[in-house]
């Protein structure tokens, strides 16, 4: 790698400029961090796949989330929580299903003829 500053080749992996002292732009290391969405669950529904969708965004147990949108509707305001959970049907797009796992090949069936 050369340093942006003095034009002399420095390590790869140097944060900074061996004669210069100058910070050296160093790309990070792995993959970049993935963006967290707020999506309808496909796998964890009962209904629609809201709450699901609520509960791996905050990275809960469903069923907390469940009872907790229960409770909404019955108690502070009642239908409410139903409301918002018709709104949040139609506004949250569904999560893509996810990519199953790789199986296997087949083994193919040996002979057992013998001589």
């Amino acid at each position: 790698m050369v340093c942006s500053n003095c034009k002399r080749e420095v390590a790869d992996y140097s944060n900074f400029c061996y004669y210069c002292g100058a910070r050296q732009a160093v790309a990070p290391v792995g993959p970049p961090p993935g963006v967290k969405r707020l999506r309808r669950s496909v796998t964890d529904r009962k209904i629609c796949g809201v709450c699901g969708g609520f509960a791996e965004y905050f990275e809960m147990d469903s069923t907390i989330v469940r009872i907790v949108w229960v409770l909404l509707a019955i108690f502070p305001i009642p239908f409410s929580a139903v409301v918002g959970y018709l709104v949040a049907w139609l506004v949250m797009p569904e999560a893509p299903l996810p990519l199953p796992a790789a199986s296997p090949a087949p083994v193919p069936p040996q002979s057992t003829q013998t001589a």
